[in-house]
């Protein structure tokens, strides 16, 4: 009894003095989340297929386990939203949402758009579940870089 009560106080002296790192219950459970936004596509804004698929939104799940993201949203500051249809993130997955057209897979969704969404100097991404629920928010206000690591 003793020896477990000495070694359940060096754990905890380990860990307040920093030398023992123990997960919180959120980052334990991890997250879907927004990862990057890429809102200048390369070259002149022309509206050619190849050019709206440069710009594009990548989640991620950081969970242990898969997600249906059936019903959730994704939006930009005017309010452009993408519906996800019947789609599940697998665990530690990510999935690519590209703003113009092309075939659906599971690491790559398209919102079928024929003009921009994502402003190439600011604008704010937010993700919501189903019932409304924000997720995440990932913003940015920026005319030196083309993506932004949220």
């Amino acid at each position: 009894m003793l020896r477990m009560r000495s070694a359940a106080a060096a754990v905890t002296a380990a860990a307040f003095a920093g030398l023992l790192a123990l997960p919180s219950p959120a980052q334990a459970a991890g997250s879907v989340h927004l990862y990057k936004i890429y809102y200048d596509s390369p070259g002149t804004d022309r509206g050619a297929n190849s050019s709206l698929n440069a710009e594009y939104v990548v989640i991620r799940n950081t969970t242990g386990a898969a997600v249906s993201l059936k019903g959730w949203t994704l939006t930009d500051a005017a309010n452009h939203k993408y519906t996800f249809g019947t789609f599940t993130l697998g665990k530690g997955k990510y999935v690519t949402i590209h703003t113009g057209k092309g075939t659906n897979t599971t690491a790559h969704r398209y919102q079928g758009r024929s003009w921009y969404v994502w402003n190439n100097n600011s604008d704010t991404a937010t993700l919501k579940k189903a019932n409304g629920t924000r997720v995440d928010t990932c913003s940015y206000n920026s005319t030196r870089a083309d993506y932004k690591m949220c």
